[in-house]
């Protein structure tokens, strides 16, 4: 078979287009198309007319202009240099391109994905004659200040023995480094099909939650370390400042921001905002260990399509080094309509709504690539994703987001009315679950054995205020007994108290675990005490009167993390104001 297929274009719709004499192409090949070599990709074969989906605009594209494949699939290039790259979702660096061609980028520009020029300071460790296999670990670079990237043999090297290796110094990307007894010479660059998910040895249990600061997620709705999770929400109900939130603050060691489909406004912010953060724990840029990945709507659809599996691709080979991963998509919905809109050009049958009626299928298949695994070199690595949906008009009950529901585990419904009354992040109580809640719990009740049981309490009371909010707008709060009032009062106390939280407040953006305890802890401590007063003849009006409830509201901005013990002084004030009110009814 050719090194290089050589076409020709006979028919052409929109990004879908039709090329004659590709009988020794092969499915889902990368091609240039046309007199631009725009890239594109093989997705039918029939009888030597190959039907390829073209990623860039082909505006202009006349028939009969030339097409080549190049007998291998779309891939991107792994290798030091990923970190801090802002690509779009073929990997095609933004900044590079936007000095060739301007704030818009003309069809068929070409820019390497890394710098083949840069030496990066090498250090080996393996040595002449070791037997090393697939994925095996030869060296590694210092790519930032906070990952060391870990130079591994592509997986399909195979065992074998090393015959040469280079001394430590600096390398480009495409210097040899090392030679195996097989033939193969091995490089710190490699590429992997973005399409095919890259090998591990097994999948383990996810026991260990991806901590992210918001005290709702954690607390009531975490995410597993490998898990899967979605954040469905209608327009202005906060999908991605609640994203933002978590790339900042969440344990992940990298993050891969997939900004698909979203509108450029949107992922301008981003752009601007990324680069200026500073990471929480090193105090280093952000950005130092944040890949992003920008696809705006106004860029070609089928584009949008593939930025997914770019991103995935990314966080996998991260992965494989042993670090824990997080993936930020935003969002699937506009990724789900680049699927219909390439569909509807097919002419593929239509599911409901108009989607294709592979569409579920699509979905299983890029959170099935999320998990904790042991990789083929013996290392633990997760990726976690965090999918954004974008139903319109806020209604859960189209495709995307209850094929969505089908394979993830975990949902964080976005409530609008929560937005509206400037409740963030704006996650319903109500309509969000984590399945993940059962298996993360003994990392909880290490650090209190108290705290699933407090939990579960919180919870309660949330959702036994929403029963009693219907008979409050029947006949008014006043008519209710005092025991259940004090429910719709707690009930508020933890809404306003500790899911409420504010990211542009230095000490409650972000909320550490011990802390998040402290506050639920005493939140119930202040029920149970005031039940117990109320059954000793104390009136709610005068638990009102105590001049706790504003205090407790207020602790969550007032106690900063490293000054925790505050709540415990403050919970002790608590227990001898009760005394007080419990000694009078007595």
């Amino acid at each position: 078979m050719p090194d290089i297929v050589e076409g020709k274009i006979i028919s052409i719709n929109g990004p879908i287009i039709k090329a004659a004499g590709m009988d020794n192409a092969g499915m889902l090949d990368y091609v240039d198309v046309g007199d631009n070599k725009l890239v594109g990709e093989i997705i039918r074969l029939d009888h030597g007319i190959a039907t390829i989906q073209v990623y860039e605009d082909n505006s202009m594209m006349k028939t009969g202009e030339k097409v080549y494949s190049y007998n291998r699939p779309l891939s991107v290039l792994l290798a030091p240099g990923i970190l801090q790259g802002i690509f779009d979702g073929l990997q095609r660096p933004l900044k590079l391109l936007s000095e060739k061609s301007g704030a818009f980028l003309l069809p068929g520009v070409k820019a390497d994905p890394l710098s083949l020029e840069k030496k990066w300071h090498f250090v080996p460790t393996i040595k002449k004659g070791d037997i090393i296999d697939d994925s095996y670990k030869i060296g590694y670079v210092d790519e930032t200040e906070l990952i060391r990237h870990f130079i591994m043999i592509p997986p399909d090297t195979g065992k074998a023995s090393v015959t040469e290796i280079v001394n430590e110094g600096e390398y480009t990307i495409n210097d040899i480094l090392a030679k195996l007894d097989n033939g193969k010479e091995i490089k710190m660059a490699h590429y992997s099909p973005v399409r095919k998910p890259r090998p591990y040895k097994k999948k383990l249990p996810l026991t260990t939650p991806l901590i992210t600061g918001l005290r709702i997620i954690d607390m009531l709705f975490p995410l597993a370390k490998g898990g899967t999770s979605a954040i469905p929400g209608g327009f202005g109900t906060g999908k991605t400042m609640t994203q933002h939130s978590l790339a900042k603050w969440s344990d992940a060691d990298i993050i891969v921001y997939i900004g698909c489909g979203e509108r450029g406004n949107e992922m301008t912010d981003v752009l601007n905002e990324f680069p200026k953060l500073i990471d929480p724990k090193s105090k280093e840029p952000l950005m130092k260990r944040t890949i992003l990945i920008a696809n705006t709507s106004n860029m070609p659809v089928a584009a949008r399509e593939v930025s997914i599996y770019t991103g995935i691709t990314l966080a996998e080979y991260f992965r494989d080094m042993g670090y824990d991963v997080a993936i930020m998509a935003d969002s699937t919905s506009r990724w789900a309509e680049a699927l219909r809109e390439l569909s509807g050009r097919l002419e593929e049958m239509p599911a409901e709504e108009g989607f294709p009626a592979y569409l579920p299928t699509r979905l299983a298949e890029f959170y099935e690539r999320a998990g904790l695994v042991e990789t083929l070199n013996g290392d633990r690595g997760s990726i976690s994703i965090i999918g954004a949906v974008s139903p319109p008009g806020g209604d859960f009950s189209e495709p995307v987001t209850q094929h969505t529901k089908r394979f993830i585990r975990c949902f964080w419904g976005l409530d609008k009315n929560l937005a509206n009354a400037r409740h963030y992040p704006a996650i319903s109580w109500l309509e969000s679950y984590s399945e993940y809640t059962d298996e993360v719990k003994d990392y909880w009740f290490n650090l209190d054995s108290d705290i699933i049981d407090v939990r579960n309490e919180a919870m309660s009371i949330l959702k036994t205020e929403e029963r009693l909010a219907q008979i409050v707008k029947l006949i008014g709060p006043d008519s209710l007994p005092d025991n259940q009032r004090l429910i719709l009062l707690t009930a508020d106390i933890i809404k306003k108290g500790f899911l409420q939280q504010n990211s542009f407040d230095e000490i409650d953006m972000y909320c550490l675990p011990q802390k998040q305890i402290l506050l639920l802890k005493l939140i119930v401590e202040f029920y149970n005490l005031a039940k117990k007063s109320i059954e000793k003849g104390a009136p709610i009006i005068k638990i009102r009167e105590m001049g706790l409830i504003e205090d407790i509201i207020r602790l969550k901005s007032m106690v900063s993390n490293d000054k925790i013990h505050e709540i415990d002084n403050f919970l002790q004030k608590i227990k001898r104001s009760f005394e007080e009110i419990m000694s009078i009814y007595t």
